[in-house]
């Protein structure tokens, strides 16, 4: 093989690996349509182990209004003995032996009247709390949400990764061939091949680091989508929001769960401050029993009833109750803390998130350029080296600058969107109810609206509770 038909043969072998990237790079707007975003999403939100903890976080917290509220239902309890006596008593006339059973059974009722309102106080407090809890849930519901959003752009990004470095490496072996036919017959000298062979070599390296990254994502996918991925849809248009930052973060303040909850705290501990100072005060209860005493070794039998107003009050208990109060107190200084916290967060949290997605724009757009300069620059020296003034070496590094253009663009696709999904989080619209996924969504005011009256078991309101906890263990 002459020269000229070496330089030739080079020649052909970059206008196929432009070809071959061009179309690898196509890859993404060609791909079969399969599972989409709003699918993977959908997917997380219903199956979930996170956000099915936390609704049960969530039930309970119900439960304790439901406890708080039976303080002021009245208590009606039943007692029953069999009591055998035996011995013997001795008097100044003797001794007498004792041997006789008695049956006794009684109803015992009970009726807060009065607590300074420390009962009502509390199951406001539990139900400042259940509101927290709600809260809570969402802020639960978003971090499951943008893990989908950057699994999923992962397996999307790093398959087309590897593609491209499949691509590379079989391109790269053919040249390996080539060099090494043309050493066979004098035509290039041993350096020629083993730049090749270096070249073959970083390509295997770099498509074995692209099939790790790509199963580990894998991985991560079936864990926060609860599924393999199939063949994925390209990622739909970016999410719509204010791209006034300020504007965003004035109502992040405003309506974040994270906010939302601390308040709902806050305002529970404030409650919680009132109900120390309400124990000060005295209670009245009404009460009301009958009993009924039989002894079985005879016709001997009495009936007992009663019925009575108790007041009671603290006079002295060792400073607990004042201790209460100040208990009570720094809970809620500590609420406010929190508070404080979490609104310094959550401007942080928009601010960051607007400047990571300006960054995120700005890098995409200089990728793009990155591909034309690194092409025109490939084509330039392809162009070189069939006139002799470039080596294969220097074709083979301007072929991996511009495979390397095209992995960063695919890098920076996914964190776009990712970072675009970071400030719906960041403003507190990232919920399955605000993206529209076309799933159930979660009431957590239905089981709370059967459970907080505190129904009994056989009740109709009962019955309907134990089916939902049915419903819910089934699931």
């Amino acid at each position: 093989m002459s020269a000229v038909e070496m330089k030739r043969g080079m020649r052909g072998f970059a206008q196929k690996t432009v070809l071959v990237l061009g179309l690898v790079t196509g890859f993404a707007a060609t791909v079969a349509q399969g599972e989409t975003l709003a699918d993977a999403l959908a997917g997380a939100y219903q199956n979930s182990g996170l956000i099915d903890q936390n609704r049960a976080v969530l039930r309970a917290a119900d439960e304790d209004v439901a406890t708080a509220a039976s303080a002021l239902k009245p208590v009606l309890e039943y007692s029953a003995a069999i009591t055998n006596r035996f011995g013997n008593q001795r008097a100044l006339l003797g001794s007498t032996d004792i041997n006789t059973t008695e049956a006794d059974a009684s109803l015992i009722a009970s009726l807060l009247l009065y607590d300074g309102g420390a009962a009502r106080l509390n199951t406001e407090a539990s139900k400042e709390i259940v509101l927290a809890t709600r809260q809570q849930l969402v802020s639960i519901e978003q971090q499951v949400l943008i893990n989908a959003v950057s699994v999923y752009m992962s397996v999307y990004a790093l398959r087309d990764l590897v593609d491209l470095r499949e691509n590379s490496l079989r391109l790269l072996q053919e040249e390996l061939r080539a060099a090494q036919d043309r050493f066979e017959v004098g035509e290039v000298t041993r350096t020629d091949v083993a730049q090749a062979e270096a070249s073959v070599a970083l390509a295997q390296s770099e498509l074995a680091t692209a099939q790790g990254d790509l199963q580990q994502s894998i991985e991560q996918y079936v864990n926060v989508v609860g599924r393999q991925p199939g063949p994925l849809a390209p990622p739909p248009n970016l999410p719509q929001f204010t791209s006034n930052v300020e504007s965003a973060r004035a109502a992040a303040l405003q309506n974040h769960p994270d906010i939302l909850s601390a308040q709902h705290r806050v305002a529970a501990a404030e409650l919680n401050i009132l109900r120390a100072e309400a124990t000060l005060n005295p209670t009245v209860s009404a009460f009301g029993s009958i009993g009924l005493n039989e002894d079985l070794g005879s016709s001997n039998y009495s009936n007992i009833g009663s019925i009575g107003v108790e007041l009671r009050g603290p006079i002295y208990q060792g400073g607990a109750l004042s201790s209460g109060i100040r208990r009570a107190i720094a809970s809620r200084d500590q609420e406010l803390g929190s508070l404080y916290e979490a609104r310094k967060q959550v401007s942080q949290d928009v601010g960051s998130a607007y400047a990571s997605l300006a960054a995120r724009r700005a890098s995409l757009v200089a990728s793009e350029e990155r591909i034309r300069a690194a092409g025109i620059a490939f084509r330039g020296v392809r162009e070189e080296a069939s006139l002799g003034a470039r080596t294969t070496l220097d074709v083979l590094e301007a072929e991996q600058d511009l495979l390397d253009a095209e992995t960063a663009r695919l890098s920076d696709e996914a964190n776009l969107y990712v970072a675009a999904y970071a400030v719906l989080q960041a403003s507190g619209r990232l919920t399955a109810q605000d993206l529209n996924l076309g799933v159930q969504i979660y009431d957590p005011a239905a089981y709370y609206n059967l459970a907080k009256d505190a129904p009994t078991a056989r009740s109709e309101q009962g019955r309907q509770l134990d089916r939902v906890l049915r419903s819910l263990q089934k699931n």
